[in-house]
């Protein structure tokens, strides 16, 4: 009897010490994980910048649809201006041998092109969890009455942090949201223009 009490104890005491290591370890994977998810949708957050400044540069505006962007992207073209011979060669002036041309190249060809395993199809969603960024964009009015173009695309701490400990989450948020910050990862804003900035830098 003495024997199986001894085991007894000996593997509840085991068992309470794999549970305090691991309530120990617990905040420093949530770290790990937040840090590993928040660098993937961080990317893809600049990569939608980049895609929505050229079709800024395109069309003179932002757009709000993944839709739009996604067809963009493989469809349409990006006007280039190439410059042949310098205007301060007087000599080729006089001779009309510097001139410009304006040239279309595919948005495809250009915006990404060194990116490997780079898919425009998943600009779209949030890394690692079955959901889609907030996309947002509009034409802003300033002070001198001039309308200017904005966007933002943004997900909260719920969404791209989703599976994780819930009780790590809220208290994350509730840490961001005490501070005045935007309790997720987000670029761009449509309430004020922020030189299309996110919220990490």
């Amino acid at each position: 009897m003495k024997t199986i009490l001894q085991i007894v104890f000996g593997a509840v005491a085991v068992a309470l010490a794999y549970l305090f290591i691991d309530s120990m370890l617990e905040p420093i994977r949530f770290r790990d994980a937040v840090e590993y998810r928040r660098n993937l949708v961080i990317q893809r957050l600049k990569d939608i910048r980049d895609l929505e400044i050229a079709y800024k540069d395109r069309y003179g505006r932002f757009s709000g649809s993944f839709d739009t962007l996604i067809s963009f992207y493989k469809l349409d073209s990006l006007k280039i201006i190439k410059q042949v011979g310098s205007w301060d060669d007087s000599a080729a002036v006089a001779k009309k041998l510097v001139f410009t041309d304006t040239i279309k190249i595919a948005v495809k060809d250009t915006l990404f092109k060194r990116r490997e395993k780079f898919s425009i199809d998943s600009v779209r969603r949030v890394p690692l969890v079955n959901s889609d960024f907030d996309i947002a964009a509009v034409m802003y009015p300033s002070i001198s009455g001039v309308e200017i173009p904005l966007f933002e695309a943004k997900t909260d701490n719920r969404i791209y942090l989703g599976g994780l400990d819930i009780q790590a989450i809220v208290n994350l948020t509730d840490e961001q949201q005490n501070m005045n910050k935007y309790p997720g990862l987000k670029v761009g804003s449509i309430t004020q223009p922020n030189n299309n900035t996110g919220n990490w830098e």
